[in-house]
């Protein structure tokens, strides 16, 4: 298991947490996006996220190795109790525990807030290529995740175009007729 301090992240990461998802954008499709967002535009992402939702550093020795965070499924209320996650962890410390370490931190927080559905949005493809291997759908399975959804063809990058799939993971239980109380990440 990884030896990371997982703490809140903070607008100031900005830089380290840019560089960490450049790797990503630049060289995979684990996103789609095209380009790295500048600094001042990953700033305002994490501005945006804080204060409603989780948003986690890992930190090793002084430097920040992985990133989580949690967003709305959906902007609308009835939403409330769900969640999207994304995790990005350095390219260098892949499979050290870092990412399960920051997922069991993000669950455990949201779960106190009384989210009770997580879901992952993963570039998919049927076969793995250079840009795209199944690490991704492998490690959420790992941490309880199933495959609910699969949209084909959906995302075009480096020349090939790419399936989507959501996973869900159930973390809490859902009663009839009544939800549980939900608030805000500056709140618990």
């Amino acid at each position: 298991m990884s030896d990371a301090l997982i703490r809140e992240a903070t607008p100031d990461d900005a830089p380290r947490l840019r560089e960490i998802y450049g790797y990503y954008v630049e060289n995979t499709v684990v996103t789609f996006e095209y380009e790295t967002p500048t600094i001042a535009e990953f700033r305002g992402r994490i501005e945006k996220v804080i204060g409603r939702f989780p948003y986690l550093a890992a930190e090793r020795d002084g430097k920040i190795i992985g990133f989580a965070y949690a967003a709305p499924l959906r902007d609308r209320r009835a939403y409330d109790w769900s969640s999207e996650v994304t995790i990005y962890i350095d390219k260098d410390e892949r499979r050290s525990g870092t990412g399960r370490l920051l997922y069991g931190e993000l669950e455990r927080r949201l779960r106190d807030m009384g989210i009770l559905n997580l879901y992952a949005c993963v570039g998919y493809a049927d076969e793995e290529y250079e840009y795209l291997s199944w690490d991704s759908p492998k490690f959420h399975r790992r941490l309880g995740f199933e495959t609910v959804a699969e949209l084909h063809n959906c995302g075009y990058k480096f020349g090939r175009w790419y399936h989507m799939i959501w996973m869900e993971k159930i973390i809490g239980d859902h009663v009839p007729g009544n939800a549980p109380e939900r608030k805000k990440n500056s709140e618990i």
